[in-house]
């Protein structure tokens, strides 16, 4: 085999092998992690500057009768022929009004350099920006959102060399971003077999290339070589101070998790299951079992804490009200046009509870989702299921009407 040859089986093998992701949390010092910090606010605003342009063309290119007129007759004829051609149309006027992923690109260069961002870190939030642009172009998208302050984008370069570097150190997996070092804090068994893999391919990679490209050709299978393919790091506010999480990709499938005993965590069960996904409720049937259970739902504590929530939710509505009378119409409803709001230090702490409960509430809505799933995957290996429509479950009565009490009927 060739060198040329060689290259190309390579990448396609690192087309066709699977993806995992592993979460832990960083050593950064606090010095540290405010710089991460800095820099996903300023990745932030370099991407809500990059939506703004996107959106004004995108606004311009569908006022015109000749694109809505494009898109009807796209639509409705099936003769290829014709798709073909109306498409090439739809893609000249994209062109024409800078709705393209070139331009995107080329605007994301400018406005990184503006805001002092590295260049990889900025073309990988325009790639997201893009994704989102073609959901409104070719999907069931309406409009691009903008990222509001507070909110902290991930920090991703999807090259292993370049952003977030990574390199080997006295045995130990270290990331370097710009002059930052920094690791991993590593708490279990299965973080440990996940990074001892790592370190095992970083020693030998052109051996387990080797086997990996040798094993795809002759038998058309893809091994586990556990490549890490890039690195991500997420910053999140957990009781009122910031911590930084690394999300490194690899390459190969999650190795198994046991239990303190040494014994396989989950079982994978064989057979067909129906499922019924609503939404609220999953209805199931296998071989063996059959159910009906409630999404995201682990015990009464749940039900509690969202409680809590709803609570304090109107808790902060009050005390947002009464600091900020002039903003409201006399039926409760808010003024239209440019306000501005005051907000006192008993809204503030409300806010704070009010964004924990949030975090820990998502937190154990996703466990039980995993929970849940991990118990379907026991039953059986094939699911079967009716094609997934966001748009038709989340359908509502077209006039919201009160009760006695003042409350929302549902």
């Amino acid at each position: 085999m060739s060198h040329e040859e060689y290259k190309k089986a390579l990448k396609q093998f690192h087309k066709l092998s699977d993806r995992h992701i592993l979460a832990a949390e960083t050593d950064m010092s606090s010095y540290d992690i405010q710089k991460v910090v800095k820099l996903s606010d300023k990745i932030r605003k370099a991407g809500n500057e990059l939506v703004g342009l996107m959106r004004k063309n995108y606004y311009h290119l569908m006022r015109t009768k000749r694109y809505r007129k494009l898109l009807k007759l796209y639509g409705s004829t099936e003769d290829k022929k014709k798709r073909k051609h109306f498409a090439g149309q739809l893609n000249e006027m994209q062109k024409q009004y800078d709705v393209t992923w070139d331009f995107c690109r080329k605007s994301m260069i400018f406005i990184g350099k503006k805001y002092n961002v590295d260049a990889v870190f900025a073309l990988t939030k325009a790639e997201d920006i893009w994704r989102g642009m073609e959901k409104c172009l070719y999907g069931n998208g309406n409009i691009l959102h903008f990222s509001k302050y507070g909110d902290l984008p991930c920090i991703r370069a999807k090259q292993m060399n370049r952003g977030i570097r990574i390199f080997v150190k006295d045995n130990k997996l270290q990331f370097k971003l710009g002059r930052t070092v920094f690791g991993i804090k590593i708490n279990d068994r299965f973080q440990t077999d996940e990074v001892n893999a790592i370190l095992d391919y970083l020693a030998e990679p052109e051996i387990m290339n080797n086997k990996a490209v040798q094993t795809l050709m002759d038998e058309a299978y893809c091994i586990d070589t556990y490549r890490p393919c890039y690195a991500t790091l997420v910053p999140k506010m957990i009781r009122g101070k910031y911590r930084v999480y690394l999300h490194l990709t690899i390459e190969g499938k999650a190795k198994p998790k046991y239990d303190r005993f040494g014994s396989p965590r989950h079982k994978y069960g064989k057979g067909m299951i129906g499922a019924d996904i609503g939404t609220q409720t999953v209805a199931y049937t296998s071989d063996t079992e059959v159910g009906l259970k409630n999404l995201s739902e682990r015990g009464n504590s749940i039900q509690t804490s969202e409680r809590k929530e709803r609570l304090l939710y109107r808790a902060m509505d009050r005390s947002r009200r009464a600091t900020n009378p002039q903003n409201y119409n006399d039926d409760g409803t808010v003024k239209k046009g440019r306000k501005t709001w005051r907000y006192s230090n008993h809204y503030k702490k409300l806010k704070s509870k009010h964004s924990e409960l949030c975090r820990i509430n998502a937190i154990n809505r996703q466990l039980a989702i995993n929970e849940d799933a991990n118990h379907l995957r026991s039953l059986g290996d094939v699911f079967i299921t009716e094609p997934k429509n966001a748009g038709r479950l989340m359908r509502r009565a077209k006039e919201t009407t009160v009760n006695s009490k003042g409350k929302f009927n549902r």
